[in-house]
């Protein structure tokens, strides 16, 4: 069992990292089996967080709104990360995300990982579901405010410790770390015809936005139409 590294957690605005934003990041890190030091803060998205959103972490738009933005929250997340082996839920997910912030801010990000989703696909193949919720219900562990980032990357490392309890022994592959991959998609540019819509939408919507049609990608015409759409933009 690793003595040393960094669970973490995410809360985002979606599920896609190069169209959604980080709105909370929570972490800790372990040093010689206990929690040395604590990494917990919003992030302020440019788009609103979204109702499904909210209902399902509690994050409003008004617990976010004095808060930095992600580039800066993740450029110290980074300095607190050091070189540390990370560990988490579905781990991909959220390293993705710190990784394309990065990426955006000419940073680098190339870690090991550890994986308690993938663990339990193996060791737990008779479980319904393998969330974390489900995990710490039937191990026991208390998580007191799941779906925020800190008490999930808590409950991430109490899991862990237990999965490698019963099972490393047996399984010692599934504990070892591995480079943690994620290749940012390249953006495309938007197509004739969603930047004619668009242009439809505007103009029948009264809305009022700065674009550049020379420039716009295939992803940010998508999500202003989609807003538009939605009501989202005036």
């Amino acid at each position: 069992m690793l003595r040393s590294y960094i669970a973490f957690d995410l809360e985002t605005t979606g599920l896609r990292p190069d169209q959604n934003e980080i709105i909370e990041i929570g972490a800790l890190k372990v040093r010689d089996g206990r929690v040395q030091d604590r990494f917990m803060e919003f992030a302020c998205p440019k788009e609103e967080i979204s109702p499904v959103i909210t209902n399902l972490t509690g994050i409003t738009n008004d617990m976010v709104s004095g808060a930095r933005c992600s580039k800066d929250v993740v450029r110290d997340f980074l300095d607190f990360c050091e070189e540390d082996i990370l560990i988490g839920h579905n781990v991909i997910f959220d390293y993705s995300f710190v990784k394309v912030c990065a990426l955006s801010q000419g940073l680098t990000f190339e870690r090991e990982g550890i994986d308690t989703l993938k663990i339990a696909r193996k060791v737990h193949k008779d479980m319904e579901s393998k969330s974390l919720g489900s995990l710490c219900n039937y191990y026991h562990i208390d998580n007191q405010a799941a779906h925020r980032a800190y008490h999930d990357a808590l409950a991430t490392a109490k899991l862990y410790q237990t999965l490698a309890h019963y099972f490393e022994e047996k399984e010692p592959k599934l504990f070892q770390p591995v480079t943690l991959n994620y290749k940012q998609k390249k953006e495309t540019a938007a197509t004739p015809k969603q930047i004619g819509f668009l242009k439809r939408l505007i103009r029948n919507n009264g809305v009022t936005l700065e674009w550049d049609p020379e420039t716009i990608t295939k992803s940010e015409a998508s999500r202003i139409i989609d807003d538009i759409l939605n009501g989202g933009r005036k």
